[in-house]
């Protein structure tokens, strides 16, 4: 289960540069060295020109964090499945001109990790993602080029987050619906901004579901009463979804 507050972002591996180091002569274990994300990097979340937006990670980002946090390293998110952490000296995360860089201890002893090095070198996971919640953060207005002309949409500067974990991952990019609705839900909640909730619910009703005050009363209606939220909602829920698909209401 997903915390309410936690986001994830993905690179590829080939973006996120990871390679596995062979074991010395003194240690047990292998080594694994990388980026979990990537500064500057444009990153299209969801349908900029309708219901997302694109997004970019500032250089600084990582800096509160990391020196005052104690991340892990896991495999897929997943709690169970530790590779390393701050703390015990087996995960070291630092900030480079490129963005937030991972050095690992891989400890074969551990059977998990022992697959993750075979996956890795098998290329059967192919991805860095890092799990964070934002703290600070920018919206600007940027101009798209597209086949229809000069189009508007919006950029997300992240300035800075709290770092929860770096994962290697399996499926490390936004094409799955549900993965890039919800970074966009939880975006939007985060910015708190009604307007932009209701212009990219046009398109996606099911965006409301991540709206943490009371959703704007359809046409027609009188301002929320005092109880009246969750029948306001679902009213304005099903006009979006009827003017989405063109049903009669």
């Amino acid at each position: 289960m997903h915390d309410r507050n936690e986001e994830r972002r993905d690179l590829t591996l080939a973006t996120a540069g990871v390679q596995l180091r062979a074991a010395g002569d003194d240690q047990a274990t292998r080594g694994f060295a990388g980026h979990a994300a990537v500064f500057g990097d444009r990153t299209a979340i969801g349908n900029p020109l309708t219901w997302g937006f694109f997004e970019e990670i500032a250089p600084g980002a990582f800096t509160k964090t990391l020196a005052e946090g104690d991340a892990r390293f896991l495999v897929d998110h997943d709690t169970r499945l530790v590779v390393s952490r701050v703390s015990a000296g087996s995960l070291r995360l630092s900030q480079d001109e490129a963005g937030l860089a991972v050095d690992a201890d891989l400890d074969s002893r551990l059977s998990y990790v022992a697959d993750l090095v075979v996956n890795l070198e098998n290329k059967n996971v192919t991805g860095m993602s890092f799990g964070f919640r934002t703290v600070k953060d920018d919206w600007q207005t940027v101009s798209v080029q597209t086949s229809e002309g000069d189009m508007e949409a919006e950029l997300r500067i992240i300035r800075e987050v709290q770092l929860f974990e770096v994962s290697a991952v399996t499926f490390p990019a936004y094409e799955g619906t549900d993965a890039a609705l919800r970074s966009v839900g939880m975006a939007l909640a985060a910015r708190g901004d009604a307007a932009a909730f209701d212009r990219r619910a046009a398109h996606r009703p099911e965006l409301l579901d991540f709206r943490h005050e009371p959703a704007t009363a359809t046409r027609g209606t009188d301002a929320t009463q005092p109880g009246e939220t969750t029948g306001i909602r679902q009213a304005r829920q099903m006009d979006l979804l009827a003017a989405r698909y063109r049903l009669a209401r």
